[in-house]
This record gives structure tokens, C-alpha cells and sequence, in this order.
């Protein structure tokens, strides 16, 4: 294993996102799930990210990018690409700070999240069906117009933003045994892992990925980056064909485990969020309660404390009938 010396970023790099988020961000709330602690034979906490400023961590990442730009940068505007979450935050953070920002949007984006970056500020361009369409926009928009991009997850100042969320949960439950955070690209379970496993490497970081969509798992286990996605995933938010590579570097060194999680799983923890605990979440945000559901996670979790990240509550109210009729979900 490496040193944290040698990982992307350090502790330090995260304390002082902390400081820029301080009054911008919320501190968001860690309760006891009487319910999933009953389920698991364990004590589960539930980290609820879905009531973030703009209903997703990712504001974390990204306003701690963008005030990390230079007075020059700022000028120049910025530019990004996400199905949702990220360019909300991006499009929030820009308000905040007078930044001009631009998101590019697959074409197939839920209408919510399209319309609610529209509304923070950043001008929304609708290109393609993917990932790689959307990329390819942007690079076009950063040589014709010279404006910043600001990337969803693989950037040092991006994790160090996400990387706050680690911070809180040790500030709320310092005796935790286990975080448990959905995988993406790994923005969020990199800086995780960092700033939890820097105060205290005994406790256990584990991931969850749809069995439909797992780059970062399989990159995992090969010990190398690999392409995986057989077709989409109610895990939409988690639709990461390929981690990057700084979140790479550190999940392979700091990740106690991931586990994967089909998608009847994750519409029963969707299901069960809502019955039980009261909390509407968005397929990503159900990732990690569908892990400790599913029993995957049964040696780490039973007798021991352990805290669900729900990453993200941004959902059409269309989907949540949805998950009530799978066959109707793709």
C-alpha cells in the first residue's frame, strides 16, 4: 500500500475545502435508521447528501474548484458536462461566485435536473446521448471560446470538495466502523476514503456499483483501468463506464471492498427509503443502502456501526412511479 504522502491529495487538501465551503454548503444530517439497523443486525446511519444544496454532494467538488480559480479564469468563464448532478452544482457554484458558466447535457437528461441547472445560471447546450458526446462538446467550447473546464470527478480540488462529506461523518459518529459510498467515477469515495482513512485507517471503506455499469469496480480487481457498462442502470447518476485516474489511484490503495448491486436491488432500496425511512433518493443515492440490504455486506456490518452515504435525491417525480413498475424503466 502507498503512503498518503504519495496518494493525489492529502488531508490538507480537504481541510482546506472545508474552510471555502464553510457558510456555502450545509452540513447535512447523519440519523440512526431504526429500520435498516433492524434489517442489518447492525447499527446503520444514513448520511443524507439528498438534502444538499442543489439535492446532490457534487455541489462539494464543484464550488471548491471554482474558487479555487484564479481572478484570470474566473474572466474567462467555465464549462462542464454532466447528466445532472455535476452541472447543477457547477451552475449553483457560478451563481454564487459571478462566474459565466456553460453545461453541456446529453440529450436524454432528466428534464428536472436540465431545468434546474437552467435556473441556477449556467447556460445549458443539450448534445448527444453520452458521455463521450458530451466531452466532445466541450472540448470543442474550451478551444473556440477559451473558457475553464471544470470536470465531474477526476480533480484533485473536485475530490478534495467531496472529500468534506468524510470529515462530517467523523465529526457526527467518530467510533464509525464502516462508510459505505456509491462509485461513479470515484469523486466521491476517493476524497471519502482519504480524509476518513487519514484520521483513522481502521475503519472500513467500501464502494457499491451497479452490476450494469462498474468501471471503477472492475478496475478494482484487474489492478488496472478497464472499461466496463453492458447497458444503462437506475443507477443513472453512477453511469461510468471508465474511472478516472486519480480516483483510480486512491480507491485501489484506500477501498476496503466493493460489491455490486443488480437493479431489482436498487429499486427495493429505493422502495424502502420511501416506506421506511421517509427519504426520496435518486437510483445512485440508493446504491449503498441496496448493498447493506441485499446481505453483500453481512461480515462487515453486523454488530458494528456503520453510515450509508445517500448521495443524491434528484429525481422526476415520473421515475419514482417507475421504480413501482420495473419493466417500464428502460
Amino acid at each position: 500500500m502507498k503512503t498518503f504522502d504519495n496518494l493525489p491529495l492529502s488531508i490538507h487538501d480537504i481541510t482546506a475545502a472545508k474552510g471555502r465551503l464553510r457558510g456555502r454548503v450545509y452540513k447535512t444530517g447523519q440519523p440512526r435508521s431504526n429500520y435498516l439497523s433492524e434489517q442489518c443486525k447492525g447499527e446503520i446511519f444514513l448520511k443524507f447528501e439528498n438534502m444538499q444544496r442543489t439535492g446532490s454532494f457534487k455541489i462539494r467538488g464543484a464550488f471548491n474548484k471554482l474558487s479555487s480559480l484564479t481572478e484570470e479564469e474566473r474572466r474567462r468563464g467555465v464549462v462542464a458536462c454532466s447528466a445532472g448532478n455535476h452541472a447543477q452544482g457547477v451552475s449553483l457554484s457560478c451563481a454564487m461566485l459571478g462566474i459565466d458558466g456553460k453545461v453541456v447535457m446529453p440529450c436524454g437528461a432528466p428534464k428536472s435536473k436540465v431545468a434546474a441547472t437552467s435556473d441556477y445560471s449556467a447556460k445549458v447546450v443539450l448534445h448527444g446521448n453520452n458521455f463521450n458526446d458530451t466531452i466532445a462538446k466541450v472540448s470543442e467550447i474550451v478551444e473556440m471560446e477559451g473558457r475553464i473546464f471544470i470536470p465531474p470527478y477526476d480533480d484533485i480540488k473536485v475530490i478534495a470538495g467531496q472529500g468534506t462529506i468524510g470529515l462530517e461523518i467523523l465529526e457526527d459518529l467518530y467510533d464509525v466502523d464502516n462508510v459505505i459510498v456509491p462509485i461513479g467515477g470515484g469523486g466521491l469515495i476517493s476524497g471519502v476514503a482519504v480524509a476518513i482513512k487519514s484520521i483513522n485507517p481502521t475503519i472500513n471503506i467500501i464502494g457499491v456499483q451497479a452490476e450494469n455499469v462498474h468501471g471503477m469496480a472492475s478496475s478494482y480487481y484487474c489492478g488496472k483501468i478497464t472499461d466496463h457498462r453492458n447497458q444503462g442502470t437506475l443507477a443513472d447518476g453512477c453511469d461510468v463506464a471508465r474511472p478516472g485516474k486519480l480516483t483510480f489511484e486512491i480507491v485501489k490503495d484506500l477501498v476496503t471492498d466493493i460489491v455490486l448491486v443488480n437493479e431489482e436491488e436498487i429499486r427495493a432500496s429505493m422502495i424502502a427509503l420511501i416506506q421506511r425511512n421517509k427519504i426520496i433518493t435518486e437510483g445512485a443515492g440508493a446504491l449503498a443502502t441496496a448493498a447493506l440490504l441485499s446481505g453483500k455486506l453481512k461480515n462487515y456490518i453486523e454488530g458494528r456501526k456503520t453510515v450509508s452515504i445517500i448521495s443524491g435525491g434528484n429525481i422526476d417525480l415520473s421515475r419514482v412511479s417507475q421504480i413501482l413498475e420495473p419493466e417500464t424503466l428502460y
